[in-house]
């Protein structure tokens, strides 16, 4: 074997050993919005369906809130500590919550220590995850081959499909081997234990996870407190860097966590097709994530992030009425599979461009509050949003309206932090 396979090899297994922990984090965000609607029957019980629906949303959103805090202290201490020993700290935080969504009773067996238990383990799994995106993805920059980084970076988000489609698939063949009664009583909490029993694995494999050369030459390791003076200097590229990343965790919520209910409960479409409308609408994001990444490696950032923020704001309305007035397996299959094409190459592009506007010194805190910030005000709550909008509005294509308002935010952060053409990145706050 020749120096450069194995090199080879080993850059491809650090980027499998990362990224496990990814994998886990969206499998467990996924099934909960996917399930959400036995949830909302178990554990938040109410008078009507929307209300009941809106509790169990909103403690999903909840736990979105807890990544901010979890990207500065998490991040900081990854910053200072190491990647490899702080990602195995915030696999284990996410552990813990995952398993105590598992093991908690219904809200008939302990009342209202039912909702609070649900809601504690979601804060867990948020507080972790806060630090975990901004982990992987700086460590994968890090490693990355000269030329390269966007394509090595995007499998922090290809994973997270890869979780999608399991999860997906799991769902459906539950669906098609269980009562629905059945699955509504108990057979939902079993692709949350599968969750559970894959946790050993992932550590074995994060505990073999070698520094990266980058961080382990670097002299000077910044304390928790000078990491967080560093990120009040540079507050303004934090917050630009949230604006860009809102298109992102709005879509990607939209279009997977959201997708089966609003199948389910919009497009009264069954169960069995908006699993698998999902499941292809993870494929099809696994496809165009590195895709993306390795285009903005040779064209430049700025190019495909306008490009795409751009077609979402002509394009997600539009789709999403075409979908409202024709409801069927195909046309939402299209649809989704359009917004996964829009998705999929702006994150592609989006992720190396946070890593490299952000300080060296403190760049997975930064990473990681600017990506939790969007994500508790952007993504995390596109599920109960779009809900409320649909409510309120009678507008069932109204989803389409708030990735818009995502796309537009991130087309202006994008031109903010861009002010040379060629894809050359140049902070106008650096």
């Amino acid at each position: 074997m020749t120096a450069t396979t194995a090199s080879g090899h080993s850059r491809a297994g650090a980027i499998f050993r990362v990224t496990s922990g990814n994998f886990l984090e969206q499998f467990d965000f996924f099934l909960f919005g996917f399930y959400a609607t036995q949830i909302a029957a178990v554990f938040f019980p109410a008078s009507s369906e929307f209300a009941s629906l809106m509790m169990t949303f909103a403690v999903f959103g909840a736990g979105f809130l807890m990544r901010p805090l979890g990207a500065v202290v998490l991040g900081a201490y990854i910053d200072e500590v190491g990647r490899r020993k702080g990602l195995i700290v915030t696999l284990s935080i996410m552990a813990s919550g995952t398993i105590l969504i598992v093991l908690v009773p219904g809200y008939e067996s302990i009342g209202l220590l039912a909702p609070a238990l649900v809601l504690v383990g979601r804060l867990l799994q948020g507080f972790s995850a806060g630090a975990e995106l901004g982990g992987v993805s700086v460590y994968l920059a890090e490693i990355a081959t000269p030329g390269n980084k966007g394509f090595f970076t995007s499998w922090q988000s290809a994973s997270q499909q890869v979780a999608i489609i399991v999860a997906a698939a799991l769902g459906y063949a539950l669906n098609q081997w269980m009562a629905p009664a059945m699955i509504a009583d108990w057979g939902w909490r079993i692709p949350f234990l599968v969750g559970c029993l894959i946790v050993p694995f992932i550590f074995l494999l994060r505990r073999n996870l070698e520094e990266s050369e980058e961080y382990a030459a670097r002299k000077h390791r910044p304390a928790r407190a000078e990491v967080l003076r560093t990120l009040l200097q540079h507050w303004a590229t934090v917050l630009a860097g949230m604006l860009m990343v809102a298109l992102t965790t709005t879509a990607f919520y939209l279009i997977t966590v959201y997708a089966p209910t609003f199948g389910k409960t919009v497009l009264h479409l069954s169960t069995a097709d908006a699993l698998l409308v999902t499941l292809l609408v993870g494929v099809s994001n696994f496809i165009w994530l590195p895709l993306g990444g390795a285009l903005s490696d040779r064209i430049g950032r700025r190019p495909v992030l306008v490009a795409m923020t751009l077609l979402t704001l002509a394009s997600a309305y539009p789709a999403l009425t075409f979908l409202v007035n024709a409801p069927s397996f195909l046309h939402m299959l299209v649809v989704l599979l359009w917004l996964s094409f829009l998705y999929g190459l702006y994150n592609g592009a989006m992720i190396p461009a946070l890593t490299e506007i952000m300080p060296v010194e403190v760049r997975v805190a930064g990473f990681s509050l600017a990506y939790s910030l969007a994500t508790a005000v952007f993504g995390g709550f596109t599920p109960a949003i779009s809900t409320f909008l649909i409510q309120y509005t009678a507008d069932k294509a109204a989803p389409g309206y708030w990735m818009s308002f995502a796309a537009l935010c991130a087309l202006g952060a994008t031109l903010f932090l861009y002010r040379r053409s060629r894809g050359q990145l140049q902070p106008a706050l650096s």
